[in-house]
């Protein structure tokens, strides 16, 4: 899952960005307001991450415009401002949670663990496709009930194909969900993924539709 954190903290960035990585985030940083609505118009996010104080264009004017051009993308606020008035206005503004600094990563995580879930349609954090179950909040992963360890990026790439179980998703789209801006792509890397996932959950469960990229087998 990838991430985009409008902030101007750095300290605070790099750690929630460091912090959400074992839970298989991938976290984009910018530090203004105006740079994160661009970053939104040329790359795909699953989930914003807005402060609200903000150089050059502050999160409620990024939040307007952003629901202005029809994007439905999750949004939740991380701020210092805690008065009952400021969460209405996020609120109103189109924002999806409100989250007031300090706050601990758990409730972080588990926020956008929920928001995703909405997101998605789903009430649950259990995705069942056939004889696969993926739980996106513990990361376990069970095919015909026994227990698969996978890797991080093993299982976003599983979950990505889970999502949406009937497309078929580009190596790019894929490699979308794998890596941040700065995290170095090998030329295969996606591919040699989605090889380690055949050989655990059995190679005729994820589609090689040729020229066009992957998806999930029918569950029937």
């Amino acid at each position: 899952m990838r991430l985009l954190f409008i902030e101007d903290d750095a300290m605070i960035s790099d750690s929630v960005a460091k912090g959400l990585q074992p839970d298989g985030f991938s976290v984009d940083t910018v530090d203004d307001g105006a740079a994160g609505l661009l970053a939104l118009k040329n790359h795909r996010y699953d989930l914003l991450l807005l402060d609200l104080g903000l150089p050059r264009m502050d999160g409620l004017a990024v939040l307007s415009a952003l629901r202005q051009r029809g994007e439905k993308i999750p949004v939740l606020i991380l701020t210092a401002r805690d008065a009952v008035a400021d969460r209405v206005k996020g609120l109103n503004a189109g924002a999806d949670d409100y989250l007031v600094k300090p706050f601990d990563l758990q409730e972080l995580t588990a926020r956008i663990h929920a928001l995703l879930r909405r997101q998605a349609g789903r009430a649950d954090a259990l995705i069942r496709h056939g004889a696969i179950e993926l739980n996106a909040t513990t990361h376990a992963v069970r095919v015909d009930g026994a227990a698969v360890s996978l890797s991080a990026r093993e299982f976003t790439l599983l979950h990505a194909l889970l999502e949406r179980p009937g497309a078929v998703l580009s190596v790019p789209q894929l490699e979308e969900k794998l890596y941040g801006w700065h995290d170095e792509v090998g030329s295969n890397t996606v591919e040699v993924h989605i090889h380690a996932l055949r050989k655990k959950l059995g190679a005729a469960r994820i589609k090689n539709v040729r020229g066009v990229g992957y998806m999930m087998a029918s569950a029937a």
